[in-house]
């Protein structure tokens, strides 16, 4: 029904940015947000940011004032602009299609393939 396709990881030293791109294709109904999480080795995978169709924005507190997530016009697209980015941030960076309301963010079953990001000197 949804395919998204994830670019823009690469390696990038301590301090510098980065910016992610996710677009999606096919059936959008009763998707009403787009979110970005990530996984390291041996962790489990956690969500970094999520924006809503009506606008509604949510950081993880390890990325507030670090990142900033959007959407373009049609809402087809969503970018993650990371910024003064640590070593901590090195991950598989995946996008998906979920539900939100105030307050909580639900995945569907819907993923990118992922994009590894490294940040190291």
């Amino acid at each position: 029904q949804v395919e998204l396709v994830e670019s823009g990881g690469g390696l990038v030293q301590p301090g510098g940015s980065l910016r992610l791109s996710c677009g999606a294709s096919g059936v959008m109904s009763s998707i009403n947000a787009m979110g970005w999480y990530r996984q390291c080795p041996g962790k489990q995978r956690e969500l970094v940011a999520y924006i809503t169709t009506g606008g509604r924005i949510h950081y993880a507190d390890s990325v507030k004032g670090r990142f900033t997530i959007s959407r373009d016009g049609a809402k087809n697209t969503v970018v993650l602009q990371m910024k003064s980015l640590k070593p901590e941030d090195t991950a598989v960076y995946y996008c998906n299609a979920g539900y939100s309301n105030v307050g909580y963010y639900s995945p569907t079953g819907y993923w990118g393939q992922g994009t590894q990001v490294t940040v190291s000197s």
